[in-house]
């Protein structure tokens, strides 16, 4: 069954690996090549067009387009890049966390009838972008923990509501090893981190393990509200 997604991203961010030899790439180009690998699903794309001039409206109008698209929608897929952040700039004053706070609220709005009709939580996924030189270290870096092969997610790299939906499943499958780091297994996080290489070769799969998280929401401490 297809499904409605949301997308979130820095939309200018150039930092990133080119999808082509001919010019340069932002996250906008990797969101046109991800509505073309929808394309070949049942799934929906909900989301900023590329013809769609908002430079017009008011930051209100902007935000009431958007909460009516991410309300209709069950899915909201984060762009990870190196740049999505600005970093002189309040979180509260940057569309992404606000984008992925209202996703994870459950909105009562009336339908056609007068009743009310709730959303749910969307299931939620964070593809990570390769970087300018075609890495993905800069958040998810490949180590070896404990005599075994791990990855190193850098939390410190997103924004404090996604932050704070990683390493959050309340009973999760983890333990310490001599070097003090301590080693999660499973499917940890309801904000489930993929790498862009890894998606593009298998989108249900991880589309279906989104929705896994979601049916098991209770197992994890969710965050809605954006904090700094």
């Amino acid at each position: 069954m297809g499904r409605k997604v949301f997308v979130s991203y820095k939309f200018a961010d150039n930092s990133v690996e080119n999808l082509n030899i001919w010019r340069n790439s932002s996250v906008r180009d990797y969101v046109d090549e991800f509505e073309t690998l929808l394309d070949s699903t049942d799934h929906i794309y909900k989301g900023e067009e590329d013809d769609e001039d908002l430079s017009s409206l008011s930051e209100e109008t902007i935000w009431n387009k958007l909460k009516d698209r991410i309300y209709d929608s069950t899915l909201t897929v984060i762009f990870i890049s190196p740049n999505m952040k600005e970093s002189y700039v309040s979180e509260k004053n940057q569309w992404i966390p606000w984008e992925v706070s209202y996703s994870l609220k459950e909105t009562s709005r009336k339908n056609k009838n007068g009743d009310l009709v709730a959303s749910k939580t969307n299931a939620m996924i964070a593809l990570v972008l390769p970087d300018s030189i075609g890495s993905y270290s800069y958040f998810l870096e490949d180590r070896t923990c404990c005599a075994n092969s791990c990855v190193t997610h850098h939390t410190d790299r997103l924004f404090q509501i996604i932050r704070d939906n990683k390493f959050n499943l309340k009973d999760a499958n983890k333990k310490s090893c001599d070097s003090g780091r301590t080693i999660w297994y499973g499917d940890f996080s309801y904000i489930g981190a993929v790498k862009w290489k890894d998606f593009k070769t298998n989108v249900n799969k991880y589309i279906n393990a989104a929705y896994e998280r979601q049916d098991n929401i209770n197992d994890y401490d969710i965050v809605k509200t954006i904090l700094e």
